[in-house]
């Protein structure tokens, strides 16, 4: 059974340190760890959730569709 906090955690563990961009994470990923904890969302409920709920990470992605990048941009705030 799918539990609600088990949706921040899968964000949290879908979310990369890269060395030139900081935190990002992407739909891909995070629908990826959401599947590993009974969660079945498509990608657009992914980004959904991303711009509700965590309003510090913006959209960057290079080109349309579902498949979207997000960065950190405000780390001091992030929960």
């Amino acid at each position: 059974m799918a539990r609600q906090y088990e949706i921040e955690a899968a964000f949290r563990a879908a979310v990369k340190i890269l060395p030139k961009t900081g935190r990002t994470i992407t739909t891909v990923d995070f629908v990826a760890e959401l599947a590993k904890v009974n969660w079945h969302w498509t990608e657009k409920e992914a980004n959904q959730w991303i711009e509700h709920h965590q309003d510090q990470f913006k959209d960057i992605s290079t080109q349309e569709g579902e498949c979207r990048t997000f960065r950190l941009f405000n780390a001091n705030h992030w929960r």
